[in-house]
């Protein structure tokens, strides 16, 4: 399993999600990982912390650029909780869960950013603008409504199955609604 190869395409496909989809400083990127499905075995059987750190380091080699928060989901044992920065919990008034995320409940990735974070704290959950899922880990319930798939050139990470995702605004009022002119037919301004 190449460890390089993974964190390139994590931060390949950060860049392209933000080419797509542009983005504004502060915004939330939430990041599910099963390292497990990444290394080519069952979601939930196979946790690696080096894949994890492989995975982490993709991540903090791209999202300083663009000023983007992380929001990393934790596993089913853990109710898909987050690990956010304190701050980030306070800017967001996220309520805050009293766990700390292990190999086997919350997953290597999850423990990875834990550990890996100035002052980590794990959340509920968050409405984050733009998303990750990286071995189909089920971020969607984390993305702001109207969550809307983007495709990427890369459609895997190691040997997960990769998703993107990012969230637009919802249009109401039907035909006769006025939709502002700034806001081109993808949603973005």
């Amino acid at each position: 399993m190449d460890l390089a190869l993974i964190s390139s395409d994590v931060s390949k496909a950060i860049d392209e999600l933000f080419a797509i989809a542009p983005v504004k400083a502060g915004q939330l990127l939430v990041v599910g990982c099963s390292t497990s499905e990444v290394a080519g075995g069952r979601i939930g059987k196979a946790s690696s912390m080096e894949v994890a750190e492989a995975v982490v380091k993709g991540i903090a080699n791209v999202i300083p650029k663009y000023d983007v928060r992380l929001a990393a989901q934790c596993c089913e044992h853990l109710n898909r909780a987050l690990v956010v920065e304190e701050e980030v919990a306070e800017q967001y008034n996220l309520e805050i869960v009293t766990v700390v995320p292990v190999m086997h409940a919350g997953g290597s990735f999850a423990t990875t950013v834990y550990a890996n974070m100035q002052h980590p704290v794990v959340v509920e959950y968050v409405k984050g603008h733009f998303g990750l899922d990286i071995g189909d880990t089920l971020i969607g319930m984390h993305i702001k409504h109207v969550a809307v798939p983007v495709r990427l050139s890369i459609d895997k990470i190691g040997q997960a199955h990769l998703t993107a995702a990012r969230y637009r605004p919802k249009l109401i009022g039907g035909a006769r609604a006025v939709i502002p002119e700034t806001w081109d037919k993808k949603g973005c301004k």
